[in-house]
């Protein structure tokens, strides 16, 4: 699995002909998931679903959104994720304490918490300095249904932020990847999507979690530095090797060693 993630594709595991269109739809990487997409009746169904794709498919690689820590699938989802090396990472969802991703990092792979509660946002501390914790992962929808947080909204729009703040605060504290913001529910609206996907990565997040092959496009572009940004950062970098220097004007603005770091990651990208 690549550590940069502008999207991440959902596919419900309970539909496994659409699991290898899903990895052709040009996401950064494809979560199957065998939790809110899967009714509780199929379940064991779904998690055979995966097993036998994955054996079929042996250069696949994905995510997989397990069942939560505290629900009675949890152990057998964490078999499957052991057991197949097409299991990239593990979703781990409603994270709301380290004890919960150890039990998920003892599968051996990557961990990706996501934050959805109320109490997961007050573990953000200790979600973020666990081990095995690649990034972090926003569950906005679960959260607002708890709080009671009307979506669409300003109020819904300040709490939203607030905690995205702290997300990424925990995740740059912890050395973690760019933290994944969470879905925008509404696949038909671009411009929406676009307005809040330019949002999130202006504030530091790497991606965005989608659920439509449609969103993929809109994403990438948003998170895809622009040329003229391009230029910029060459000039910069550019610049400090000629002169050996760490502190510069260049256009008219002071250039310092933060600036030149910001310039030499985003050709990095």
């Amino acid at each position: 699995m690549t550590t940069k993630i502008r999207s991440a594709l959902f596919v419900p595991a309970s539909r496994p002909e659409r699991f290898a269109k899903a990895l052709a739809a040009g996401a950064d990487t494809v979560i199957i998931d065998l939790e809110d997409a899967v009714e509780h009746t199929v379940k064991d169904k779904a998690r055979q679903h995966v097993r036998e794709f994955a054996q079929a498919h042996p250069q696949a690689s994905f995510l997989l959104r397990v069942n939560g820590a505290s629900t009675s699938w949890f152990g057998d989802d964490m078999a499957v994720c052991a057991e197949l090396a097409a299991v990239a990472g593990i979703l781990l969802p409603k994270a709301e304490s380290a004890g919960q991703v150890a039990q998920a990092f003892a599968a051996g792979k990557p961990v990706l918490p996501i934050v959805e509660s109320a109490a997961g946002v007050l573990a953000l501390g200790e979600l973020a300095a666990s081990p095995g914790v690649q990034r972090l992962s926003f569950g906005s929808l679960d959260l607002m249904l708890e709080l009671g947080t009307k979506p669409d909204t300003a109020g819904a729009q300040l709490l939203l932020d607030h905690i995205r703040c702290q997300i990424l605060l925990h995740s740059a504290a912890q050395g973690l990847a760019p933290p994944l913001d969470g879905v925008y529910p509404d696949f038909a609206d671009k411009e929406g999507l676009a307005a809040v996907a330019q949002q999130v990565r202006d504030m530091g997040f790497g991606g965005m979690l989608c659920i439509h092959p449609a969103q993929i496009p809109v994403i990438h572009s948003v998170f895809a530095s622009a040329e003229d940004e391009l230029d910029w950062a060459r000039r910069v970098v550019a610049t400090a090797h000629e002169t050996g220097s760490s502190a510069f004007q260049l256009d008219g603005k002071m250039v310092d060693a933060p600036v030149i770091e910001r310039a030499r990651r985003m050709l990095e990208d």
